[in-house]
């Protein structure tokens, strides 16, 4: 079953063993396994349309693959992701994130870079993951808010996974990117979808308002159609980027989970989702099987899409 709770502080792993021989598990250098790249891309980032990973050293195999798909809205691709592991404090650390971004790529492009980062600078990160998450999402927000004039007027949902040695795993989410889980067959929605008309109270009391037109959905004073998010300066009032957060112990119930932005959730339901991919055990293969449904099911979003699958 899910559940909550903190990881307990392990002192030593062999990923990043002093008598590793790998020279690329020093702490907090990342390193990448069986990664297929686009000509130009050094790492798993946005300009990789496709590629997959597994981890190394955890007891508990990782491994995941991710599939992006430029929208046909007319603008360029603003889907910026993260698929990597790393080591830190003597734990092998899965990095997955899926940044939907609107007004620009600054802000998407800024997360993929720092967000994790700052989650695992917090010093209480060790002690209390949750914590630390929400409060590096709010530094981070922040300095996106008060370097606008760089990043530009825009910003980005979020959605993050931090799977430590394939044991515990925190999700967390600000905006309608969404986290589903696969536990024997189930799907289960791991994150929240914050949508302005859920939270009208707080956005009034912050001096914002809810539009609700006719053919339209709920919108953030006639604009954004998510309560929670980083970055958008000139609503930075009445935004929230308090993520939602929940932890998952991987136990022997839990098969994979899908990390994807709108562009796949608005065509497609949870269940149908899991029901999809759970029989096909390449995750690359489930991430392009899932944004290929949804383009067929008439998606006009940018699509980015996550599988990560346990035990392998």
């Amino acid at each position: 079953m899910i559940g909550g709770g903190k990881m307990e502080r392990q002192s030593h792993s062999p990923c990043c063993s002093s008598s590793s021989s790998s020279p690329s598990c020093h702490r907090r250098q990342p390193y990448f396994f069986n990664i297929f790249k686009s000509a130009g891309c050094l790492n798993s980032t946005s300009c990789d349309s496709s590629g997959k990973g597994r981890s190394k050293f955890s007891s508990n195999k990782v491994k995941h693959g991710f599939h992006l798909v430029e929208g046909k809205s007319g603008h360029d691709m603003e889907d910026y992701h993260v698929a990597e592991y790393k080591c830190e404090n003597g734990h092998e650390v899965g990095l997955f994130a899926i940044f939907d971004g609107h007004l620009g790529d600054g802000v998407p492009s800024y997360l993929k870079d720092n967000l994790f980062k700052n989650i695992l600078s917090e010093p209480i990160f060790w002690e209390n993951q949750e914590e630390a998450i929400k409060k590096a999402y709010f530094s981070t927000n922040k300095y996106i808010l008060e370097n606008s004039k760089d990043l530009g007027p825009g910003g980005s949902t979020a959605v993050t996974a931090i799977v430590v040695d394939g044991k515990d795993m925190w999700i967390a989410n600000v905006g309608d990117s969404r986290a589903v889980v696969c536990e024997r067959g189930a799907a289960n929605q791991l994150t929240v979808d914050h949508e302005p008309h859920a939270e009208r109270e707080r956005i009034e009391e912050q001096g914002g308002f809810v539009t609700t037109f006719p053919g339209d959905v709920p919108r953030v004073n006639g604009q954004l159609a998510v309560a929670r998010a980083f970055g958008d300066q000139s609503l930075k009032a009445h935004l929230s980027s308090e993520p939602a957060i929940r932890h998952v112990p991987i136990n022997s119930s839990i098969e994979f989970v899908i990390l994807a932005s709108d562009g796949l959730w608005k065509v497609m339901k949870n269940q149908d989702a899991v029901n999809l991919v759970k029989s096909v055990k390449d995750p690359q293969v489930a991430a392009k099987r899932l944004t290929t449904e949804a383009l067929a099911r008439k998606s006009k979003d940018d699509i980015s899409c996550i599988v990560i699958r346990f035990r392998c």
